[in-house]
């Protein structure tokens, strides 16, 4: 993972927590061990960039209900 991708996923993780009411660290944990971290942020960052920040974080939503978790 390069400085970029790293900045961004930071970013979306305090995205997240801000939108859900609750802490980075929860959020964190959530996507990791969802596998959102290493098969979804990390691999399409170069694409997932262009997004917007609600768009991504309803993706991350999304990805997260599917495996059955929550935060």
């Amino acid at each position: 993972m390069n400085e970029d991708s790293f900045s961004y996923i930071v970013y979306m993780i305090h995205a997240c927590a801000d939108r859900w009411n609750t802490t980075p660290s929860k959020v964190y944990q959530a996507i990791k061990k969802s596998g959102c971290l290493d098969e979804y942020l990390i691999p399409y960052y170069d694409i997932l960039h262009t997004q917007s920040t609600d768009y991504i974080v309803h993706d991350i939503s999304e990805f997260l209900k599917n495996r059955g978790m929550t935060v």
